[in-house]
């Protein structure tokens, strides 16, 4: 054998495996773990909307396969907080409008 392909062979000594990432800058948490996203949320001024999208931080937790459960319920606080502008009584209304002419 020639110098330059035991060169290239490593030796048994150097066959031994380290550590892929020093001691130094070990990951904190397991890095395919879900992660936050932390995307801002910016208040919207009504309680029930803010409720719904605050929930959304609860998916920053969960594996990709949660997060529908918790979509379909800010999706549902949503359109109930959206009903609820609809069903909200307002003022009455003047006696003659809306075609009441007697």
């Amino acid at each position: 054998m020639s110098d330059s392909v035991s060169e290239a062979v490593p030796s048994a000594e150097a066959a031994v495996l380290e550590p892929a990432v020093p001691a130094e800058h070990e990951y904190e948490h397991d890095p395919s773990a879900p992660a936050p996203l932390n995307v801002p949320r910016t208040p919207t001024g009504n309680a029930d909307v803010d409720a719904a999208l605050d929930r959304l931080a609860d998916a920053d937790h969960l594996a990709t396969d949660g997060h529908i459960e918790v979509y379909e319920d800010v999706h549902q606080g949503l359109r109930e907080a959206l009903t609820a502008l609809d069903a909200r009584p307002g003022p009455p209304a003047p006696p003659g409008s809306y075609g009441n002419r007697s």
